[in-house]
């Protein structure tokens, strides 16, 4: 029978993954609501909107900074702790951030915070993959991913409604969010298993499913086609949909289609909708029919919605084209994940960190880039040059095994499958 409808065996998810999901909607509800916040929060000191702009780069930025030291933290600290610590940062930066006497405290606090963040998302990310069977690790993604969507609907609504209160009262929600999550995450979460000594910790960690597989080595990491193919669809997802569709598409609504900026919230909330119901049947897909055909078949969809998107005149069309391209990042926002799982093991954290930094580097660049190229050329260049990025990951796919296997694959042979 095809490996399409080959039906995996029946497995309940962990603990832990559930506990992360939870983990991961109380974080982004707070989240959800300081962001319609904080650029007028910024704005209340007297500053420019440069200044506003260097806010919000200045958490991606200490993010992408702090990401390589976090694996390393994993190996002394273990994720748990790692988890918390990353979590307790940014509820303490941000409460400050509600008290902030100026615009220097304000900005240094939302750096801090983005190192919180990078400890978080790393720590968090390397103990989900690793608490799954390889044979359901989409599945636990996939969990893991509608936390975080929810929260992130949900958030904006209840922000909106602190606003009318204060502009300081959504980040000290926010802070209560996070102490929730926090603490979620130390009472529920399992403390990883220590081996009974050195020559355990060297063969490996056991994985969800039982079995013991051995350290892999960064080096091999790094050669292995499976986690270049990842690093580089993470790297095209966060150029285009962290970066330029978030920098742009509210632009083409009001310049283009002449429509009222509440049209982009409109749209947006459906494409996210969309996206969140198609995250268990993108799960399945990926675990049955394996990371290499849904990596291939949504990253070449998302290069041609790209292109469409730019083109769009009309607000429906353009609600459309985004609901697809949310069906599509389903797919992106789990394939990638899974398949950096597959590669690095139990203990990966080093590697996991260099996979959320190709995320983090194309939503720094990609805004920037993206409104240069529409000041020099046009909204089609500026798509297209995020699309080549889609077209490009995906033909380097073709180079990933078809086969799912926890184990990581030799270096030179399989990996180029």
């Amino acid at each position: 029978m095809p490996r399409l409808f080959r039906s995996a065996p029946r497995e309940r998810l962990s603990r832990d993954v559930y506990v992360l999901g939870l983990i991961a909607f109380f974080v982004m509800v707070g989240f959800g609501v300081v962001v319609p916040v904080l650029p007028v929060f910024v704005r209340s000191f007297g500053v420019g909107y440069a200044e506003v702009g260097a806010v919000v780069s200045a958490f991606a930025l200490m993010r992408l900074v702090a990401s390589p030291f976090v694996g390393k933290l994993i190996d002394l600290m273990g994720e748990r702790v790692v988890l918390a610590v990353g979590i307790g940062i940014v509820a303490v930066s941000s409460g400050l951030v509600g008290i902030a006497a100026d615009y220097p405290h304000l900005l240094i606090l939302r750096g801090v915070g983005g190192i919180g963040s990078a400890m978080f998302t790393v720590a968090a990310m390397t103990l989900l993959l690793g608490s799954t069977s390889a044979a359901h690790r989409a599945r636990a993604v996939g969990f893991y991913q509608g936390g975080f969507l929810i929260g992130g609907m949900t958030g904006p609504a209840i922000g909106g409604l602190l606003a009318t209160i204060s502009l300081t009262a959504p980040f000290f929600f926010y802070a209560g969010t996070l102490a929730v999550a926090g603490i979620v995450g130390l009472v529920l979460l399992r403390p990883r298993a220590q081996p009974a000594d050195g020559q355990a910790e060297a063969a490996g960690a056991p994985d969800a499913d039982g079995s013991v597989n051995p350290l892999v080595p960064l080096r091999d990491v790094l050669r292995d086609a499976r986690f270049r193919a990842a690093c580089l669809a993470n790297f095209a997802q966060g150029w285009n949909s962290f970066g330029v569709r978030s920098a742009l598409i509210p632009v083409i609504v009001v310049e283009v289609i002449k429509g009222p900026s509440s049209f982009t919230g409109i749209a947006f909330a459906i494409a996210a909708v969309a996206q969140t119901l198609a995250l268990g049947p993108a799960a399945r897909f990926i675990d049955r029919a394996g990371r290499k055909p849904a990596l291939v078949l949504s990253l070449a969809a998302a290069a041609v919605l790209t292109v469409a998107i730019s083109f769009t005149g009309d607000i429906v069309t353009l609600t459309v084209l985004l609901s697809l391209y949310g069906v599509v990042s389903a797919f992106l926002g789990i394939a990638p994940a899974a398949s950096v799982g597959d590669v690095v093991g139990r203990r990966g954290g080093r590697g996991i960190a260099i996979f959320s930094m190709s995320s983090d580097i194309g939503a720094i660049v990609g805004p920037l880039a993206a409104g240069a190229l529409v000041d020099a050329f046009s909204f089609p260049v500026a798509f297209g040059v995020g699309a080549v990025f889609f077209l490009a990951a995906s033909l380097y796919s073709l180079r990933m095994p078809r086969a799912v296997s926890a184990a990581p694959a030799s270096v030179g042979t399989t990996t180029e499958g």
